[in-house]
């Protein structure tokens, strides 16, 4: 297998998927919605939930991204590997010299490449809500601050952003995992939320192992732990943004998306195994 060819059908298949999916309605849809969800933002504040106004709207944002950006990771990922199935272009596309581990691939990187728009334009609205609020504070308290003075590190927003465009990555990656073995979209998309929602409790199965003694029920835990991958690594949110003495170290911010790279390839090839004794 040529390396230069396989990757050239790799990038033509993301590119095809990824354009397949933006024209879903779908899509467009789920990002109206969070758009319009991120500049509510501000409305909400009004109601007084006892934290500062900037914290509240990058709080909101933040869990805005999150939530929609999981949703459209399952189910865009879901739809855009089981039209392949009822279309039958996948057996078309396979008939070719195109390797199994290359379709999967090219459908993962295409619904990456989706999450990355997502996640940029989500990112970029929350920052000029931010840049707005921030003028109007300012301007607010006038001589009170320092001149020159920023309240916020937006490069901490878009790094931020970056982090939950990894955990996506992980979180298409095992839906297209489960998608290999599965026969319905509905299937697909209920056991990818069951298996979100052990990535994001995964922190109490950790906490549950480091208290117990040794013996089968530990290495069981320990195996768990394991096999989910833990989103609360991700979730760095409170150390972004305002405080400048819990900001994350450089080598931190690299373990964790080497941390999100492992987990989503090594979901692929699993993917990969149950893909290649399935029937097309």
């Amino acid at each position: 297998m040529n390396i230069t060819d396989s990757f050239t059908r790799i990038r033509l298949i993301a590119g095809t998927t990824f354009l397949e999916a933006v024209r879903q309605k779908f899509f467009n849809s789920l990002l109206l919605i969070s758009i319009a969800l991120v500049a509510s933002s501000t409305f909400f504040q009004q109601f007084d939930f006892g934290t500062g106004e900037l914290k509240f709207i990058t709080d909101f944002g933040f869990g805005a991204l999150f939530f929609f950006g999981s949703i459209l990771s399952i189910t865009a990922t879901t739809q855009l590997f089981f039209n392949e199935m009822e279309n039958r272009t996948a057996l078309t596309m396979l008939a070719k010299p195109v390797y199994k581990l290359e379709f999967l691939a090219g459908k993962f990187l295409g619904a990456h490449l989706l999450m990355l728009c997502f996640t940029l334009v989500i990112t970029l609205v929350l920052s000029g809500i931010l840049y707005w609020r921030e003028m109007v504070l300012l301007e607010r308290l006038g001589n009170e601050l320092t001149s020159n003075v920023s309240l916020i590190r937006y490069g901490d927003v878009f790094l931020f952003g970056f982090l939950q465009w990894m955990k996506f990555g992980i979180i298409a990656a095992f839906t297209l995992f489960v998608a290999s073995f599965s026969n319905t979209n509905l299937y697909t998309i209920v056991v990818s939320f069951f298996m979100l929602i052990i990535c994001q409790l995964q922190y109490i199965v950790r906490d549950t192992y480091s208290g117990m003694e040794a013996g089968w029920e530990r290495i069981l835990v320990l195996g768990l732990g394991l096999i989910f991958p833990n989103f609360q690594l991700f979730n760095i949110g409170d150390q972004l943004v305002f405080d400048v003495e819990k900001a994350p170290a450089v080598s931190t911010v690299l373990q964790i998306t080497g941390y999100g790279a492992v987990y989503s390839i090594a979901f692929v090839l699993l993917a990969q195994v149950n893909f290649r004794r399935r029937e097309i």
